[in-house]
């Protein structure tokens, strides 16, 4: 991807970079992909991991999917809403190091939500994403 995404993390804001992502990020003009909330649901239509880090794996898995169909990669994401349903500081930690090992030094703007339910009972986490697109 050619197009530069600004990061900021101005001092007026609690610095975000420290844990992985950036307060602000800048979009130059371009395609935008809204990549709806990956669940842990596989293509083959498998179960569903039961631990969170197992359903925290295949939502990476499905985010890279995604990511390669539009022809974008990491450090093309803007911006990424993670959904937990029982988002604490433990369970954060588990997803969190799968989000940022998968990002890979990437900073996208982030948001955790903790949320009462998912689209499935057996569901954890659910991540979605908004991605500057190959032209």
């Amino acid at each position: 991807m050619t197009a530069e995404i600004s990061r900021m993390n101005p001092n007026t804001l609690p610095d975000a970079s420290k844990v992985g992502y950036s307060q602000i990020s800048i979009a130059n003009p371009g395609r935008l992909a809204f990549i709806s909330g990956q669940v842990a649901w596989r293509a083959d239509g498998t179960p569903v991991p039961g631990t969170l880090d197992a359903q925290t794996k295949q939502v990476v898995e499905n985010l890279g999917a995604a990511l390669e169909v539009v022809g974008a990669d990491t450090s093309d994401i803007i911006q990424m809403r993670i959904y937990m349903t029982d988002l604490n500081d433990e369970t954060m930690g588990v997803a969190m190091s799968r989000i940022i090992r998968f990002l890979d030094g990437a900073q996208p703007s982030l948001t955790g939500i903790g949320v009462a339910a998912l689209a499935a009972p057996a569901l954890q986490i659910e991540v979605e994403m908004v991605v500057q697109a190959a032209a």
